[in-house]
């Protein structure tokens, strides 16, 4: 037997004229986790449907949004960065909580055949976080990054109790649309000058960097403690230099593929056509 035939033997899921896509748009898209791991659990939950990754630049994101409005056996489509917030754009309609966030990362097609979107990113990972043994009430928190998936987690947090949140954004378009967004509701909100987490219980990196050897630390790295839990929302590589430097530190530590579990289930579930509040 060859080594083609045996793996034709070994594919358990379904693929034929009949199954769904749902491509999974990003740039880059090579670090992305979802496709396996989403394609086994829509299969298990009965519903014939494939995740495709698709590296879409951001000039082409608009094109590529209409294109998959025309053709009926894409039946969602999964946002990873730098998408997000364009996303927006092409839903029809948009929960609550993404209208609030400004970013989608997750669409379903709604029975009249337009787009319906939701953001997971904040819910999923203030689920790993409490997984993990991080208590969030009361603790003051450092947030690096104000994109798409940066304020969805800002959302989660304040929403959790943190006392204090810090957010720490190069971009002025990007933290003044959170700071516009978020501020309103919540007093325990502030932008950061620097990525300083002196002081701080909890520390999040929800920018790219990291991702390649050469990026720096996405804080200042010399003031990180052992009381701190530090988390990331990088997938790959699976611990950064972030997650490194702070488990030799001792502190507890968050990685994206934690992250990538909690917001799994919930977008397996809106898939499947659950609404979740």
């Amino acid at each position: 037997m060859t080594s083609i035939d045996a793996g034709v033997q070994k594919l358990s899921i379904q693929l034929d004229g009949a199954t769904e896509l749902i491509p999974i748009v990003g740039s880059p898209i090579a670090q992305v986790r979802s496709p396996a791991g989403m394609t086994e659990a829509m299969q298990a939950n009965g519903r014939n449907a494939i995740i495709v990754p698709c590296h879409v630049l951001p000039e082409d994101c608009a094109e590529f949004f209409s294109l998959m409005r025309r053709m009926p056996n894409v039946s969602g489509i999964i946002v990873t960065v730098p998408h997000k917030i364009p996303a927006v754009e092409a839903c029809d309609e948009v929960s609550e909580r993404a209208r609030l966030l400004g970013a989608v990362n997750i669409m379903r097609r709604s029975e009249t055949g337009g787009w319906y979107g939701d953001m997971f990113d904040g819910a999923g990972y203030v689920a790993g976080l409490q997984e993990n043994g991080c208590k969030l009430e009361g603790r003051r928190a450092l947030l690096v990054g104000a994109g798409g998936a940066g304020i969805a987690i800002a959302h989660a947090l304040l929403l959790a109790g943190v006392s204090e949140l810090k957010v720490f954004e190069l971009d002025k378009q990007r933290l003044d649309s959170l700071l516009a967004r978020l501020l309103p509701g919540s007093d325990r909100l502030q932008a950061s000058p620097s990525s300083d987490p002196a002081g701080m219980d909890l520390v999040i990196n929800a920018t790219p960097c990291g991702m390649r050897e050469s990026d720096p630390i996405p804080v200042v790295a010399e003031n990180l403690s052992s009381s701190m839990f530090v988390g990331d929302v990088i997938t790959k590589p699976p611990v950064t230099r972030l997650l490194q430097m702070a488990q030799e530190l001792g502190c507890g530590t968050q990685t994206g593929a934690d992250m990538y579990r909690g917001v799994q289930k919930l977008m397996t579930r809106f898939l499947l056509g659950e609404t979740i509040g």
